[in-house]
């Protein structure tokens, strides 16, 4: 009989993981929301009414910006395995904030593109490095840390949004303006606080160096290990691929709800929104205690079982949504938006403490870098599949739910302890095993 897992004591639950500086990384993870809500909710307006720019040209801007930004997981991850983490996090945080002040010094379309682009490469590389950063402080912890900095995260998100909201019902460029500076002092801020964090403990830092000459300790039969790449790594390129699909849970709740409400059931329009706020309560509510769940690579593997079930039940109750009144829609639509936010709480869980287990610790930066693309993806992708749900009508959600499902099942059989570890190096780049003594 396998044991449950540990009930952690509540004064243990107000401990921070990592120390001093984990709970710096929290303040830093804190502010840079409470800055990008600020920012996120008065973007669009301000690429409207201060550059008067079309909602075409607007379309193009965010859509290459994502597709330049899919290169900043894998390019961080990497540069973290050869410089200090908490280094390259800095330069990424000051060169998010220099990208948007430079949104301020023109109105030119093509100059206002090039910025955004700029701007989201180091914007996504920012999340890999905060997440190795918190798996190399928090160490064994990094479940309960991860689980701890979500919850900060949308706290932050919801305080910053909040004053977006007030700030707008001015509506003038003056404070779209103060908006984006707000968000400009915050990267500043995160900055400094970050050079305060001593630089966490690596498995291993792999410098560029040339090859080992001899003499330099090495038996004579020896060559230098070759570093493990992601690239190389069947198994972990396919539990990436899962990621992605696994990771629509962002684009359903935050793209398929709102066009699902207005267009095919009776809820009320004013529902919309309000999913997003119980997506956030039930986040901040849950994702602590829950994180127990999830301290181990088995119980992330378990995870997925679940995580399925509640993907499966969210998409069966978004299409019984459309077969009633407004009182049934509207229960259906809340019904889904928990199913949907549960599935999203424990696959956080599951996805950090996997995709940490399954990379060596040589090449831990490069690895998370591949895994951050999942959700690059994912931004790109999902709104294309929500919508292709919603226009297919009631009979999409149990199929998409049920894809969801077999990813589940998939991922699950992906990350089993007696699969055969793909291999990340040619035969021939293994160094032999010295002889036995």
């Amino acid at each position: 009989m396998e044991p449950r897992p540990r009930r952690v004591p509540f004064t243990d639950r107000l401990r921070v993981p990592g120390g001093r500086d984990g709970r710096r990384m929290l303040v830093v993870a804190i502010v840079d929301k409470v800055g990008t809500g600020l920012w996120s909710g008065a973007a669009t307006l301000y690429f409207i009414y201060v550059a008067h720019l079309s909602v075409a040209q607007i379309g193009v801007l965010m859509g290459l910006s994502g597709i330049l930004g899919v290169a900043g997981p894998p390019l961080a991850g990497r540069l973290a395995d050869r410089f200090p983490v908490t280094r390259v996090l800095v330069v990424a945080q000051l060169a998010r904030g220099a990208a948007l002040l430079a949104l301020l010094t023109t109105n030119d379309y093509a100059l206002l593109v090039l910025f955004s682009a700029l701007g989201a490469l180091p914007d996504r590389a920012s999340s890999v490095l905060t997440k190795l950063f918190a798996a190399r402080v928090a160490g064994p912890d990094r479940i309960r840390y991860q689980a701890i900095q979500r919850t900060a995260v949308n706290i932050g998100w919801a305080v910053g949004a909040a004053g977006a909201a007030a700030a707008l019902t001015v509506g003038t460029t003056a404070s779209y303006r103060a908006l984006l500076l707000a968000n400009v002092v915050s990267y500043a801020v995160i900055g400094a606080l970050t050079l305060r964090c001593a630089e966490p403990p690596s498995p291993s830092r792999v410098v560029a160096s040339p090859a080992t000459a001899p003499g330099d300790g090495l038996p004579p039969t020896a060559s230098p290990r070759v570093p493990a790449t992601p690239w190389r790594d069947r198994r972990y390129l396919a539990f990436t691929g899962s990621e992605i699909w696994l990771f629509l849970d962002d684009s359903i709740l935050q793209v398929g709800f709102p066009l699902w409400i207005v267009h095919a059931t009776d809820a009320p329009v004013g529902l919309a929104p309000l999913v997003l706020v119980l997506n956030s309560v039930l986040v901040i509510a849950l994702q602590v205690p829950l994180s127990r769940f999830g301290e181990t690579r088995a119980d992330a593997r378990r995870l997925l079982v679940p995580i399925g079930a509640a993907f499966l039940t969210g998409g069966v109750a978004l299409a019984a949504s459309a077969g009633g009144g407004p009182w049934l829609a509207t229960a259906a639509v809340l019904l889904a938006a928990v199913a949907f936010t549960l599935a999203e709480i424990l696959h956080s869980l599951s996805s950090w403490e996997l995709s940490v287990a399954l990379a060596p610790g040589e090449a831990q930066g490069a690895y998370l870098g591949v895994h951050g693309l999942a959700q690059s993806a994912q931004r790109s992708l999902g709104p294309v599949v929500v919508g292709a749900a919603v226009s297919a009508g009631p009979f999409a959600w149990p199929v998409l739910g049920a894809s969801l499902v077999l990813a589940c099942l998939a991922q699950h059989r992906l990350v089993r302890p007696d699969a055969a570890p793909a291999m990340t190096a040619p035969e021939s780049a293994k160094a032999p095993e010295a002889p036995a003594i």
